[in-house]
């Protein structure tokens, strides 16, 4: 595994792609990113083909995530959501985590059932209930470098004093890094920046409340965190629809070839050489 994110946070902004199966967590290593994010919106829209409303279990997040963090050496932080119940709940997540080699993971203060945090119609836990489940994650860790991240979804709900406010108790609970969800401006991301002294969380989706800001502002206003949760998500689903559509209408992939990542790309990619030196080896040792 490479750097903690405690470490990489200290040398600079952090710039997670999200990751939500293996190989898109191995090109992500290989593009040169330093860590990587497993979004709960990328495992359930992409493996159950479901909305983000809490669905996936506890176990099925683990195992996904599982599959993910093996594929590459590269620190992961996984999406929690409301911690899948109350705080021995969120213990037993964070002790399943560490378990499977996460990084860190975050938890955010909607009640469930829970939604994007860029649609309408959220509700929220109170702050003493979110502290607690954020006090509970970090008695459960074992590995100080294993990070706690606290989400607040309340900008969307109330507003942005509100926000800040929750963040200050979650803070005070035991958070390692701060992640405001959908707030509607750079204008935003300053204030509350000034006014909650921890590391922050930029979410950087698509089609959501918040605008586009690089990565370069971000690291200009004093943010830690940048996460492109969907991005290489959604540009695959398009890109997938784009060539059945082709492949239905001619009846050939012959035009497709072009965009394709060869055989050889491939097998480079996931180490196909690599077992097969592995069972060669094996092979030869049990013959002698």
């Amino acid at each position: 595994m490479g750097k903690t994110i405690k470490k990489l946070m200290e040398e600079g902004i952090v710039v997670l792609p999200g990751a939500f199966n293996g190989i898109s967590a191995k090109l992500v290593e290989k593009a040169g990113f330093k860590a990587l994010y497993i979004s709960g919106a990328g495992l359930v829209n992409g493996v159950a083909a479901m909305p983000d409303v809490g669905l996936l279990t506890m176990s099925e997040v683990e195992t996904q995530a599982s599959y993910i963090i093996n594929a590459v050496n590269i620190p992961c932080i996984v999406d929690g959501d409301t911690g899948f119940g109350e705080t021995v709940n969120v213990m037993r997540m964070v002790k399943g985590l560490e378990g499977i080699g996460a990084a860190g993971v975050h938890i955010e203060d909607q009640e469930l059932p829970k939604k994007c945090g860029h649609l309408s119609g959220k509700k929220l836990v109170s702050p003493q209930a979110m502290a607690e489940k954020i006090a509970s994650a970090v008695e459960a860790r074992k590995d100080p470098d294993f990070i706690v991240i606290a989400r607040t979804d309340a900008r969307g709900v109330e507003d942005i004093k509100t926000a800040i406010e929750r963040a200050n108790i979650y803070l005070e609970a035991g958070a390692d890094v701060i992640f405001p969800e959908a707030l509607e401006s750079k204008e935003e991301f300053v204030t509350f920046k000034k006014e909650v002294n921890a590391p922050l969380l930029a979410n950087m989706t698509e089609f959501g409340k918040t605008p586009l800001i690089t990565v370069t502002e971000f690291e200009d206003i004093g943010y830690s965190i940048v996460i492109f949760p969907l991005t290489s998500f959604r540009v695959m689903i398009k890109a997938v629809q784009d060539a059945l559509g082709k492949l239905k209408v001619e009846g050939t992939q012959k035009d497709l070839i072009e965009k394709m990542l060869t055989r050889k790309e491939l097998y480079e990619l996931i180490g196909y050489n690599e077992y097969e030196g592995l069972d060669k080896k094996i092979s030869d040792k049990i013959k002698k």
